[in-house]
């Protein structure tokens, strides 16, 4: 039999946005965090697999690829050693009203799923704390790979109804019965990021009313820092300061920053920001000044969340002064952090490094170095900035005021022309 083309796969990368390259890119990353090693793949690779030359990849390629997708690879279109491939074609792209109501039947199922039978007695302990906390930790894993996508949000939403369903699948202590709480109020707070991030305010503030009610049930002040500093950036970002600085005050005023200075580091450091958008100049370094103060008191070696990791070794701070920085218009600080921050981020931080290099672009056009500028925009990949809302409307920021700052530089012309070829979205 011939070789079968993979059309599933490529149905699946088409509606999920990859390109083959950037599909290889994120399944390397997350062969990084399965065995330490990155992986090797390269854009012929993946058109190896949608080829049909590759059938079954490599078990650790085959399960980062499962932990990139959220899906088995079997529902990728990809057929086990010893297995005749089918000769059906392959289902068309989901229509994505039917996608919502698979994924809202699926919940439903698992919630009737974890009901127990009448007269049953099942006990929820500590490992279904466990198991729904390692789920948490691969939402967090996928939105610093991809970042504000629908995908995420619809996931970590039905992950907080799932944890909501198990409440009401058997017995438990009161102390298990918080931590499940605390699981439903984290997943609905990464629903909340992955909407703040995709700029769908709307949704970002029910998901933000409903995780600051699971977390009061839960009574745990990790999860409602995160919250609240979620809250101050959601404002932020829609232009409202004075609710921004309020949320972020609540954040900074909750018992945990007391006890571990890493998180008084990242209010901090979100105020700072805010203070940008004001253009209190003062209050920005007196911000950033006792997040550094935090930071260095910090213990680098206590365990913390997973969404803390850029916090912990400063890049987070790094990031948030340069956005500061560039909404005073003080470039040349602004360029500093951006290269410390770029310096900081861990590899598989693709959206934060897109960004961060987008505002790097921002502040060198700021200083009147168009050339560089111009180079710097060039490097973010073109399905990068068009996976990423926030990357998105930064270069075209960006875009914006290269043309009103020199229309008739050559340079810029080559500008307008690339963004005409590759960046439909700003062009």
């Amino acid at each position: 039999m011939g070789v079968v083309r993979n059309a599933t796969l490529e149905a699946w990368m088409k509606e999920s946005g990859y390109s083959s390259n950037s599909l290889a890119e994120a399944v390397n990353s997350a062969v990084g965090e399965l065995t330490g090693n990155v992986g090797g793949l390269d854009g012929s690779s993946v058109r190896d697999w949608k080829a049909g030359r590759v059938r079954w990849p490599k078990s650790a390629t085959r399960v980062a690829l499962e932990k990139v997708t959220g899906l088995p690879a079997t529902a990728l279109g990809f057929v086990p050693r010893g297995r005749a491939p089918s000769s059906a074609p392959a289902p068309p792209p989901e229509d994505p009203v039917e996608r919502r109501r698979f994924l809202a039947a699926g919940t439903a199922l698992a919630a009737a799923a974890a009901t127990p039978a009448s007269g049953s007695h099942r006990r929820i302990g500590k490992s279904d704390v466990e198991r729904l906390q390692c789920r948490f930790d691969d939402i967090v894993a996928r939105d610093h790979r991809h970042g504000g996508q629908s995908g995420i949000e619809q996931k970590a939403a039905a992950l907080a109804d799932e944890a909501l369903a198990l409440q009401s699948s058997g017995s438990a202590t009161q102390r298990v019965r918080a931590y499940v709480y605390g699981c439903a109020a984290a997943f609905r707070s990464s629903a909340m990021w992955a909407a703040i991030d995709g700029r769908r305010y709307g949704d970002a503030v029910t998901h933000m009313r409903e995780a600051q009610a699971l977390a009061e049930m839960a009574a745990d002040p990790t999860i409602k820092f995160r919250i609240w500093s979620h809250a101050g950036t959601l404002y932020r970002h829609m232009g409202r300061p004075s609710e921004a600085i309020a949320a972020n005050d609540v954040a900074r005023n909750l018992l945990i920053t007391r006890r571990d200075p890493m998180f008084a580091c990242l209010g901090h450091a979100r105020q700072a920001a805010c203070y940008g958008l004001t253009g209190e100049a003062t209050a920005v370094q007196r911000a950033l000044g006792h997040a550094q103060d935090a930071l260095d008191r910090a213990d680098p070696g206590l365990a913390r969340p997973a969404w803390m990791t850029a916090v912990s070794n400063g890049a987070e701070l790094e990031s948030l002064a340069l956005a500061a920085h560039l909404s005073l218009g003080k470039f040349e600080q602004a360029e500093s952090h951006a290269h410390r921050s770029l310096a900081l981020l861990r590899p598989y931080m693709q959206r934060d490094r897109a960004l961060n290099i987008a505002r790097l672009a921002r502040a060198q056009l700021g200083q009147g170095e168009i050339d560089p500028a111009v180079a710097t925009a060039m490097s973010i990949p073109p399905d990068v900035v068009a996976r990423h809302p926030r990357v998105t409307v930064t270069i075209g920021d960006f875009s914006l005021k290269l043309r009103t700052r020199a229309a008739s530089s050559a340079l810029t012309r080559a500008w307008d022309a690339y963004a005409h070829a590759h960046l439909k979205n700003i062009a």
